[in-house]
């Protein structure tokens, strides 16, 4: 690497330390408190947490989305595969997954704060052919969950969308230019070609993305592979490869993680034991169920809950 290119790494570099640390203030001014907020953007929420979850996880449904976090640090985990999210790193989870989260670094002082912006297929697919006028190049090897750097300049749209909601005249119009420009820099990224794909009619992870509305819409029924592959036009072999590429999971572990996530769920509300639970999600052993929970959440959910239930007490 010659000096001027050393220097255009640092230069940049630096621009994105400068609109991380930009962005960083803006989530602060708009968040008083711990959690995760949508803003009267469409689209477009907020998370601040002031403690770090070093004992234990959330788990959660994350929907297709890229995001940055400013200041503080996460850990993501999707299927087998754990990512770091801090700094100025760009997070990108083309489909709707079930992950486990953590925050490993925040205080009251430094809150972790984080944006994401929900990725919109319709948007995007209008996007795909401008900023791919010869079409799609041939995409690689696919993960569920993408981390890079972040362009200062996707960082700076990020800032001027997040910048809206100070004033009641920008979250219209200026708002809707501010997404378009960060779906233009994502497709133009690294891994523009994994998210164009997604909203490709035909293509193999626009498919995996219909069986994935499929498995969250019929997660409780039994699920057969060979008519879910049918259901998107794909034979079995084919259908579960890329779905393991797409999701780093299996059709079967996919629809356990919603299954149990939804137990939890329905636990954790106080309005269902740990049997009506499981038959709800569409358990038929009970034993299956408290086995499988186990593995999942590390304890069994009786003890799961009232372990929950005693650490948010206050």
């Amino acid at each position: 690497m010659n000096k001027r290119e050393s220097d255009s790494i640092d230069k940049k570099k630096k621009a994105a330390e400068r609109e991380t640390v930009r962005l960083a203030a803006l989530i602060d001014a708009n968040t008083g408190t711990d959690g995760t907020f949508a803003s009267r953007i469409p689209g477009l929420y907020l998370n601040r947490f002031s403690r770090m979850e070093l004992s234990d996880y959330v788990y959660t449904m994350h929907w297709p989305t890229v995001g940055i976090a400013a200041q503080g640090t996460k850990t993501i985990t999707v299927g087998q595969e754990t990512f770091e999210y801090s700094g100025s790193r760009l997070s990108v989870i083309p489909v709707a997954l079930p992950v486990r989260m953590q925050t490993t670094l925040a205080s009251p002082a430094e809150p972790f704060l984080g944006v994401g912006v929900y990725l919109e297929p319709r948007r995007i697919a209008e996007l795909v052919p401008k900023v791919y006028p010869d079409g799609l190049p041939s995409a690689g090897k696919r993960s569920a969950s993408y981390m890079l750097d972040a362009e200062p300049e996707l960082i700076g749209a990020v800032s001027r969308l997040v910048g809206c909601l100070d004033g009641s005249d920008d979250d219209g119009l200026l708002a809707s230019l501010a997404i378009d420009e960060i779906f233009i820099r994502l497709l133009r990224s690294p891994i523009g070609v994994y998210v164009a794909e997604t909203v490709l009619a035909g293509s193999d992870a626009q498919r995996v993305s219909k069986a994935i509305a499929w498995l969250q819409d019929n997660f409780a029924q039994s699920l057969k592979i060979a008519e879910l592959a049918e259901l998107v036009h794909l034979s079995e072999s084919s259908f579960r490869e890329y779905f393991k590429s797409v999701t780093s999971m299996s059709p079967l572990q996919y629809q356990k993680a919603l299954r149990l996530q939804e137990a939890r769920r329905l636990m954790l509300s106080g309005e269902h034991d740990a049997t009506s639970a499981c038959r709800l999600v569409g358990y038929i052993s009970d034993s299956q169920f408290s086995r499988d929970y186990s593995r999942f959440f590390g304890s069994p959910p009786s003890r799961d809950i009232a372990r929950w239930k005693q650490a948010n007490s206050f």
